[in-house]
């Protein structure tokens, strides 16, 4: 049989399913380009001053920590003083992209009372981002070596103090209102025309509606100590504060005793509490003082008081000669605040409402009339300090008052303290002529006298004593011995005392049987007169 010719059948051509998922994949990439093309945003470059902690594909950027995009690139600028890093943000970051932006790096950062930036030190560091008040797009920024302040515009208020020195305020330390933590101090410069301190506090809402015009801020650092006659008073706001400075505030008297700060500052930061509560010491005057006697003790600063109140301080001390009298006397130049005087000088002198020299030398002139001087008065016996006093002293004698003179000259007076020094000088030359020699050798004597005695004492009759003492201790205890109970000797005696009961029992029978029948005594007792005595008993113990 002839087998029948094969017949060969053709498939139709067609995609074969090894394409499949190539294909897929490439369109799943082409996907995933696109949605990234579209979700993409702006590309940013910052310039920090370093790269620390910046790694390319790793560090994020965040804004409210939220991520919005991430470093794509970090590179030296062409001068090679500092890093540029270019970071791609999302589309949904691309307003930031403006001017006000800022952008920083964080990292740990720890103080005294505060820290910030722990969490990267397990997820490492990030970009911070703070938005503007937005402006023109741009891609290039300068970025900040430390965060803001105040990151995201916290609600509250920021206000200016100007202080003559800085102290031990920094960024960062509190701000009290009656003990309560109420803000920080965010900033803290040097102004460039008036050369004062300027400290940049921001307080938080609603603690802000606590000020107006008549607060008074002051130096919260460290620790107050004071003693007076309520004794040793220790005073501070918290040991953050004592650490790393703080500022606090209070509502004050009144606001027209606030002082105006100069221009650029919202308040005045006093040096403390007393200080920012006092009333406002006005302007400043200077007056000029000359002594013909040595002022061992006076020192710069030295108070300058008035019937007590401390009106202001000693600024110079100087010597002069004189060629006339050919004397070296010492001129001291002070400042004083003529409205500590407070109530009497806004009585004496126009309402107090004029502070000019010219207002001042007519009031001084008036109260030198009137007996006013300069004397120096000792502050401490112990250390030797003297304090300027002016005083009323009406014996003293008349003096011209120049009031023209420029600084105002104000009339002296020796002070007591030559006559103290004469008094103690005569009290110790007196305890010197006591005859302290003598009185120190018969003391001598008698403790010499009174240790003989002492010794012989304890050589003789302590010992004689103390053997007494121990031989009638002996007799005591025989003496217990033999009574006790069950001792012989006391059972003798008991025996004794009742044989001597019955015999004194039988003389008293036969003093009655004579006294009944005397002839008894010659004719002997009869059988009827015979005494029976009585049967001798045992006496009770």
């Amino acid at each position: 049989m002839n087998a029948p010719d094969p017949t060969l059948e053709r498939h139709k051509s067609g995609m074969r399913l090894v394409w499949v998922v190539p294909i897929a994949a490439a369109v799943v990439g082409i996907i995933l380009l696109v949605n990234t093309w579209r979700e993409r945003g702006p590309t940013v470059t910052i310039t920090f001053e370093n790269g620390e902690g910046l790694e390319v594909g790793k560090t994020l950027v965040k804004y409210r920590n939220v991520t919005i995009g991430r470093v794509s690139q970090v590179k030296l600028d062409a001068d090679r003083t500092h890093v540029e890093v270019v970071a791609d943000l999302a589309k949904s970051a691309a307003d930031l992209a403006a001017d006000g932006t800022h952008f920083w790096v964080v990292r740990p950062r720890i103080g005294v009372g505060w820290a910030t930036g722990l969490d990267t030190l397990l997820s490492g560091a990030y970009i911070g981002v703070e938005s503007g008040a937005g402006g023109a797009k741009r891609t290039q920024f300068s970025g900040m070596e430390s965060p803001p302040p105040l990151p995201h515009r916290a609600a509250g208020r920021q206000l200016v103090l100007e202080a003559t020195e800085l102290g031990s305020v920094s960024v960062g330390a509190p701000v009290y209102f009656r003990r309560f933590h109420v803000g920080q101090v965010i900033d803290e410069y040097l102004d460039d025309k008036s050369h004062a301190a300027r400290i940049v506090l921001f307080i938080d809402a609603p603690h802000d509606q606590a000020i107006t015009r008549a607060t008074r801020f002051w130096n919260a650092s460290g620790v107050d100590v004071s003693i007076n006659s309520d004794g040793l008073k220790v005073r501070s706001q918290s040991v953050a504060s004592v650490l790393a400075g703080g500022v606090a505030f209070e509502e004050g008297p009144d606001v027209a005793d606030a002082d105006a700060p100069s221009a650029g500052a919202d308040f005045l930061l006093y040096k403390d509490e007393p200080s920012a509560m006092a009333p406002p010491d006005g302007e400043p005057h200077m007056v000029r003082m000359r002594f013909d006697k040595a002022l061992r003790g006076l020192t710069v600063g030295a108070p300058i008081e008035f019937v007590g109140v401390d009106i202001g301080s000693v600024t110079a001390i100087d010597v002069g000669y004189d060629a006339v009298s050919q004397r070296f006397p010492v001129f001291v130049t002070g400042k004083v605040f003529p409205r500590r005087m407070g109530l009497a000088y806004t009585t004496i002198h126009a309402g107090g409402k004029s502070d000019t020299d010219d207002d001042l030398a007519r009031l001084t002139a008036q109260l030198v009339a009137r007996g006013l001087r300069v004397q120096p008065h000792s502050g401490s016996l112990l250390t030797g300090r003297l304090y300027l006093a002016l005083d009323f002293v009406p014996a003293s004698p008349k003096i011209a008052f120049n009031p023209g003179a420029r600084p105002i000259e104000l009339p002296t007076l020796d002070g007591n303290l030559g006559e103290l020094e004469t008094g103690l000088n005569h009290i110790v030359a007196k305890i010197n002529a006591l005859p302290l020699h003598e009185v120190v050798a018969q003391a001598n004597e008698d403790l010499r006298d009174l240790h003989g005695t002492l010794q012989s004492v304890n050589g003789g009759l302590l010992p004689r004593a103390v053997t007494t003492l121990g031989t009638l201790e002996d007799t005591l205890q025989t003496a217990d011995a033999l009574l006790t109970d069950d001792s012989p000797f006391r059972s003798n005696i008991e025996d004794t005392l009742g044989d001597l009961q019955y015999t004194l029992r039988s003389v008293k029978a036969l003093a009655d049987t004579l006294n009944r029948h005397p002839e008894a005594l010659i004719r002997g007792r009869s059988k009827d007169a015979s005494p029976t005595p009585a049967t001798p008993q045992a006496p009770s113990p």
